[in-house]
């Protein structure tokens, strides 16, 4: 069995004094990709930089208090690579992937966008050279026999389904169509799959991210923007997959939940 978990943190350090330790200590997870960390590993507290069990590996943003994504594996990698080979991006702390035994694990930060404004045009650069990465990413496993998992914030809700109020976001950045056929070519034209939505056609969410603002969490407005991305033959390897919602709004640690996926390997 291999059970993996993503997770956006919203800062690590911020993470680490609400109760993100806790949750790591108790996980059953063999890996954890984390995403928005935020600092670079020597600013971390010893307990989060290197916690017990686990292998650690961080791929922290060129800009200081930005972005930044990490993994940790309770097995050592056979190769760790930063960045998928972009000019603009490597350093930018948006991808960090790992080699396990039959299986590529990457961690993705994918940029959040807002319309009619830099960010989103940088969102579609990035959208743009990424798609080129999974397609080779995936040529290359398969002539290794390999399967790929990339998880993450990717930063668009692709289905009406995934997203409370989808209605008024259809102009909103992780929502725009053009978004959601970029990722409609990922599972369909690129040969991956979204897992959760495997596992679970029909569902209403399960939504992994809630603003701070007003009820949101209360009221469960939320989207379903952490995906676990994978190749078909390990998606079909999928037993069950779980947002880990916190119980009360006090007990949350990030605004996004850990979502958990267990795969038969």
């Amino acid at each position: 069995m291999l059970t993996v978990t993503t997770v956006n943190v919203n800062g690590l350090r911020a993470a680490a004094k609400k109760g993100f330790l806790p949750w790591l200590e108790a996980t059953a997870a063999d890996v954890v990709c984390l995403q928005e960390v935020r600092a670079e590993a020597e600013q971390l507290p010893d307990e989060i930089r290197e916690p017990a069990g686990w292998h650690a590996y961080y791929a922290p943003a060129a800009a200081k208090g930005r972005a930044g994504v990490s993994i940790y594996t309770r097995r050592e990698p056979e190769r760790v690579q930063i960045g998928f080979g972009s000019a603009e991006f490597d350093s930018s702390g948006r991808y960090i992937e790992i080699d396990l035994p039959g299986v590529t694990v990457a961690s993705l930060y994918l940029p959040s966008g807002e319309v009619g404004t830099d960010r989103q045009t940088e969102k579609e650069r990035f959208m743009a050279e990424f798609l080129v990465h999974l397609a080779a990413l995936r040529t290359r496993a398969a002539a290794g026999g390999r399967e790929v998992l990339v998880c993450g914030d990717w930063n668009i809700a692709h289905r009406e389904a995934d997203l409370k109020n989808w209605k008024a976001n259809q102009k909103s950045s992780g929502f725009l169509p053009e978004e959601r056929a970029w990722l409609t070519g990922v599972f369909d034209r690129t040969g991956y799959t979204d897992v959760v939505r495997h596992l679970h056609p029909d569902a209403i969410g399960p939504y992994s991210w809630w603003s701070y603002r007003g009820k949101a969490f209360d009221n469960d407005t939320g989207w379903r923007i952490d995906y676990h991305v994978s190749t078909e033959g390990l998606a079909a390897k999928a037993t069950s997959a779980v947002v880990e919602r916190a119980h009360t709004y006090d007990l949350r640690w990030s605004d996004h939940a850990p979502v958990t996926v267990t795969y038969e390997v």
